[in-house]
């Protein structure tokens, strides 16, 4: 089901209902407030809520979601919401907890909702791959999920949301064409990539690449990797002869170093996978991201 009322807080949805349609998409305080998960997801809500809506994120900038731990103003941040768009597929691990403190009742919009995931190597993750958004095409299936969840929460903004979502999957499309674009300058036998932990599936699946292997050999970045599980990644990287190990922002770079030292591939240790940057960063928004990491690759590989 694309959306599913679950406990959170007792605020009445469907305010916007009494009133008159408004003109213009300028948000209102009887229009519903979203919270969505993490900072991309922000992102991709806002593209599709437009300024009808106040939209915040629940995680702070270069936070990860396999690790998160919610704070006290996370519940209050919830608490002041009445619509929470998530990732899903088993990401957000901390959410049923921050959801059973919160109390109350909730629109919940999964924006994964309706892809097949892949599965995982390491059989660890039940669910499968939930790195979705690494893929654009699938991020096009999260905008029309985030369209449809807003409408459901908002129907007085329907022809405002499906106009957003409209365009915003155009840009889209355009990304994914730049991408084939910018990976055609790599060779295809330098295609192969080593990341920090398992979170390139689709990206790879889509683009024509090989995951060599993952420091973390896991979907989860908070696993860590026995003594033989980083042997037989440096066995891995110097059979296949990768280039480069890539990790994201905020990762320990200790063992990606050490690996990096051993086969004599360079370190490209910024990349930005679950979290955007700041305004003020090359990441500001999930198309920057995604542009800001295929640059990184494309540079390190052609």
């Amino acid at each position: 089901m694309l959306q599913k009322w679950i406990i959170i807080l007792v605020l009445p949805i469907l305010a916007a209902c009494s009133g008159q349609p408004l003109q213009t998409g300028t948000s209102s305080p009887a229009l519903p407030k979203v919270v969505a998960v993490e900072t991309f997801l922000a992102d991709i809500v806002r593209n599709v809520a437009g300024d009808r809506l106040t939209v915040e994120s629940l995680m702070p900038v270069n936070s990860d979601p396999h690790s998160y731990q919610p704070a006290p103003r996370d519940i209050i941040k919830v608490s002041h919401s009445n619509v929470l768009v998530i990732n899903g597929a088993g990401l957000e691990t901390f959410i049923q907890p921050l959801l059973e403190n919160a109390g109350g009742s909730h629109l919940e919009i999964t924006a994964s909702d309706g892809l097949p995931p892949l599965p995982d190597p390491s059989g660890e993750h039940p669910d499968g791959d939930p790195h979705f958004w690494m893929d654009p095409n699938n991020v096009i299936r999260y905008v029309e999920n985030i369209r449809d969840g807003l409408i459901q929460a908002d129907p007085q903004g329907n022809q405002f949301y499906t106009d957003n979502a409209s365009a915003y999957i155009v840009q889209l499309q355009l990304l994914d064409a730049w991408i084939v674009d910018q990976v055609a300058q790599i060779p295809p036998a330098n295609r192969q990539l080593v990341t920090n932990h398992e979170s390139f599936g689709y990206f790879a699946a889509r683009y024509g690449f090989q995951v060599v292997g993952s420091v973390i050999p896991s979907i989860s970045s908070e696993s860590a990797p026995t003594a033989r599980q980083m042997a037989h990644l440096i066995d891995q990287i110097r059979t296949s002869g990768a280039r480069a190990i890539f990790i994201e922002t905020g990762a320990n770079k200790d063992l990606a170093a050490q690996i990096s030292a051993e086969t004599n591939v360079k370190l490209v240790a910024n990349l930005y996978t679950a979290s955007i940057s700041d305004a003020n960063g090359p990441a500001p928004t999930y198309i920057d991201m995604m542009k800001y990491n295929v640059g990184q690759i494309v540079n390190a590989l052609r």
